[in-house]
């Protein structure tokens, strides 16, 4: 109750659109799409926050742990986590500080119950979603795109042996930091990963397209286009904030 009065006196002096998150969104698509290419300059853009499932994940796979080796263990397969797990770790961040003007989601929901959840917890906030970007790419394509890609860790930025090389061989354009490889970014891991999307991801186009927050790109144009194209979406999402980024 306190909560919900604390959000109504937010709403009564700031307006109503302007308490409320200007962004909520999913990028969707199977792994190798361009999400992770997209995200980080939306989130410079627009102020907004990046909630990666997979960048996550892979950091408490990396904490020496009994859940830490268990979530290890479950992504070199390719298989998914748990809901329970994602969905506590997506809510803790939706409420910390760095979401408060917006957010994007990647790698969640990843199945039906998990949007359920989701929509359930977004609308007893009062913030449902207001965009989900489907990625569309063809199978074929995804193959060579996750065999070259490379990380940089601490930033999330994504470059490509072949299409988006770095300045210097394996290193961050903008630190200098050594850039990596996940160990699941390989054809037999990438097929079982396809396999899961196409499976219980693929629904979610349907469910997001009924409540009519989907809006569908095609990700094997350039980076610099694809990026032109969802933020035209975000412009229409989210009214003059949105809009002005977008200008």
């Amino acid at each position: 109750m306190a909560a919900e009065n604390l959000r109504n006196l937010k709403n009564y002096f700031l307006g109503e659109a302007e308490a409320k998150r200007s962004i909520r969104s999913i990028l969707l698509g199977p792994p190798g799409a361009g999400k992770g290419t997209q995200a980080p300059q939306l989130s410079e853009k627009y102020n907004v926050c990046h909630l990666s499932t997979g960048d996550m994940l892979r950091a408490i796979a990396k904490e020496d742990s009994p859940l830490g080796k268990r979530v290890a263990k479950t992504l070199e397969s390719g298989q998914l986590v748990t809901d329970s797990l994602v969905i506590e770790i997506i809510q803790a961040n939706l409420q910390s500080d760095a979401c408060k003007c917006g957010f994007m989601l990647d790698g969640f929901p990843r199945t039906l119950v998990q949007a359920e959840k989701l929509d359930e917890y977004l609308e007893g906030q009062g913030e449902p979603l207001n965009k989900v970007v489907e990625f569309k790419v063809d199978d074929k394509i995804l193959v060579e795109r996750i065999s070259g890609r490379l990380i940089h860790q601490s930033s999330g930025r994504t470059y490509h042996t072949k299409f988006a090389p770095p300045k210097v061989e394996g290193k961050d354009d903008v630190t200098g930091e050594d850039l990596y490889r996940r160990p699941d970014d390989n054809p037999t891991v990438l097929q079982r990963r396809l396999g899961i999307y196409h499976e219980k991801t693929e629904p979610l186009i349907q469910y997001y397209a009924k409540k009519g927050i989907l809006t569908s790109v095609d990700a094997m144009q350039s980076p610099q286009k694809v990026f032109q194209d969802i933020c035209r979406e975000f412009a229409k999402c989210a009214g003059p904030v949105a809009a002005q980024a977008a200008a």
